[in-house]
C-alpha cells in the first residue's frame, strides 16, 4: 500500500469547507455624527410597543419618544451588545457541531534492513465516544445561552430607553427652571439699574440698592450653575444617542402627569416574570445551567475512545485491528465539577428570586412615593399661587413706597423658591414614571379623565 498517494487526498478532505481570511482594518478617526437626518430608525426593531407605533421624524425636533427611538437605533453600547450577541450565536453554532474524528499516520523506513525488508506504516482512525454522550446537553445549554443573551440585549435596550427618557425629562425641567431664573434676572437687572439712578436724586438709600445688587448677584450665580447643568445634561444625551458632543438637538414636546391606575399596576406585578427581559434571561440562564449539571453527571462515566488501525511492518506483514482506551474513574470521577455546577445552579436560583423580589419592592415603593409627591405637588402649587398674589401686591406696594426693598425681595425670592420646588417635584414624579415604565415594560395604566356631564 503506497501511502504517498493517499496523503494529498486526506489533506484535501480535511481542508474542505474551511473559512478563508479577509482583513478588516480599523478606522483611526472618530465617526460620531452631528446630523441625525440620515440615521435610519426601524420601528420594527424597537423593543417597546409604545415606541414601535410612534413616527420618527427629526425634521421638526425630537420629542421624548423620538429621543428614545434614536437611542435604541444609534447607542454605541447597544452596538457592542449586539456584537456580543453575535458572538454568542456563533458559540451556540460551535456547540451544535459534532466532535471531529482523529486520524493518525506514521511511516518508518528501515536503515539497515536485509533482503525482503520494506518500509512500515501505521494508519489509525479514532473517535471520542464521550463527546457524543454530552453533545445533546451541551447543544441545549448553548441554545439557552443564546436566548439569555438576546433577552439581556433586550433588557439593555430597555435601560437605554429609560436613560434617554430621564435625560429628556431633566432637560425639560432644567430648561423650565432656567426660563424662570432668566426672567427674574432680567427683572432684577432692570430694577437695579433704576435704583442706581434713583440714588443720585436721593429717592432711595444706598442700602436699598445694595440689597438689589446682592439679589442680582445671587440670581446670576444660580443662572450660571443651572446653565452648566443643562450643558452637562445635553452632552450626556448626545453621548447616549451616539452623536458628536457638540450636536445641537431641538427637543420639543412636554410630558403630562395624569393619575396612575395603581390597582392595574399592582395586578401586573404577578406577570413580571413573563414581561421583564432580565427575568426571562435569568430563566434561560438557569435552564442552561441545568444542562451543564446534566453534562457534568454524564462526564463521570469512563472516557471511552475507540479506533480502527491498519499497519504494515518492515517484513511486509499487514495487520489491522480495533483499539479502545478507557479511563478508570477511581480518584476523580468528575465529582469536583459536579459539585461546582450544582453550586452554580443554586446561585442562579437565588439570584432569580432576589431580582424578582427587589423588583416587586421597588414598584411598591415608587407607587407610595407617587402618592406623596402628587400631594406635595398640589400643596406646592397652592403655595406658589398664594406667593404669586403676595408678590404682585408687594410689587405694587413697593412702587408706592409702602414697603422697603428687603421685604419686597424676600417675597419675590419666596415665590421663586415655590416655582422651583414645583418644577423639581414634577421632575421627580416624571423620573419615577420613567422608572416604572422600565420596571413594568410597557405603557403605564392611567386613570381615565372624568368627563363633564352636559
Amino acid at each position: 500500500m503506497d501511502m504517498k498517494k493517499y496523503i494529498p487526498l486526506l489533506i484535501a478532505a480535511s481542508l474542505a469547507g474551511c473559512a478563508t481570511y479577509q482583513p478588516s482594518p480599523l478606522k483611526t478617526r472618530a465617526n460620531a455624527t452631528r446630523d441625525i437626518s440620515h440615521i435610519v430608525v426601524n420601528a420594527a426593531d424597537i423593543p417597546l410597543p409604545d415606541l414601535a407605533t410612534h413616527r420618527f421624524d427629526p425634521s421638526d425636533g425630537l420629542d421624548m419618544t423620538e429621543v428614545a427611538m434614536l437611542a435604541v437605533a444609534n447607542n454605541p453600547q447597544l452596538k457592542l451588545a449586539r456584537d456580543d450577541a453575535g458572538i454568542s450565536h456563533a458559540q451556540a453554532f460551535a456547540a451544535g457541531l459534532l466532535p471531529d474524528p482523529q486520524l493518525g499516520i506514521s511511516r518508518e523506513t528501515p536503515s539497515n534492513g536485509g533482503p525482503g525488508s520494506t518500509s512500515a506504516f501505521n494508519l489509525g482512525l479514532s473517535y471520542d465516544v464521550n463527546g457524543l454522550l454530552t453533545h445533546s446537553a451541551g447543544k441545549r445549554a448553548a441554545q439557552a445561552v443564546v436566548q439569555q443573551v438576546d433577552l439581556n440585549l433586550l433588557w439593555q435596550e430597555w435601560q437605554i430607553v429609560s436613560g434617554a427618557r430621564l435625560l429628556f425629562v431633566r432637560n425639560l425641567s432644567q430648561q423650565a427652571l432656567l426660563d424662570i431664573l432668566q426672567q427674574e434676572h432680567a427683572l432684577l437687572a432692570a430694577r437695579y439699574a433704576a435704583m442706581r439712578q434713583a440714588v443720585g436724586s436721593g429717592e432711595v438709600t444706598l442700602d436699598a440698592v445694595n440689597v438689589d445688587l446682592a439679589a442680582l448677584q445671587t440670581m446670576q450665580t444660580s443662572t450660571n450653575d443651572l446653565s452648566r447643568q443643562i450643558n452637562t445634561n445635553r452632552h450626556a444625551l448626545n453621548e447616549l444617542l451616539g452623536l458628536a458632543s457638540d450636536t445641537q438637538l431641538l427637543l420639543v414636546g412636554d410630558a403630562d402627569i395624569p393619575p396612575l391606575d395603581e390597582d392595574t399596576i399592582r395586578a401586573s406585578i404577578s406577570h413580571l416574570a413573563e414581561r421583564r427581559p432580565d427575568l426571562r434571561a435569568l430563566e434561560y440562564g438557569y435552564a442552561s445551567q441545568e444542562q451543564r449539571v446534566r453534562m457534568s453527571i454524564l462526564a463521570q462515566f469512563p472516557v471511552l475512545n475507540v479506533g480502527l488501525t491498519r499497519a504494515r511492518d518492515t517484513s511486509g506483514l499487514y495487520t489491522q485491528g480495533v483499539g479502545m482506551t478507557l479511563s478508570l474513574p477511581v480518584f476523580n470521577g468528575n465529582r469536583g465539577n459536579i459539585a461546582i455546577e450544582q453550586a452554580t445552579r443554586q446561585k442562579l436560583h437565588d439570584e432569580y428570586q432576589l431580582r424578582l423580589n427587589s423588583t416587586t419592592n421597588e414598584i411598591t415603593r415608587i407607587l407610595q412615593d407617587q402618592q406623596l409627591l402628587e400631594a406635595q405637588l398640589y400643596n406646592t402649587k397652592q403655595g406658589e399661587a398664594a406667593m404669586g398674589v403676595a408678590s404682585d401686591n408687594a410689587q405694587h406696594a413697593f412702587a408706592l413706597g409702602n414697603i422697603d426693598s428687603l421685604i419686597y425681595t424676600s417675597l419675590r425670592n419666596a415665590r421663586l423658591a415655590k416655582q422651583a420646588e414645583a418644577i423639581l417635584i414634577k421632575q421627580t414624579i416624571l423620573e419615577q414614571r420613567v422608572a416604572l415604565l422600565t420596571l413594568l415594560g410597557g405603557e403605564l395604566p392611567e386613570v381615565a379623565p372624568i368627563k363633564n356631564k352636559e
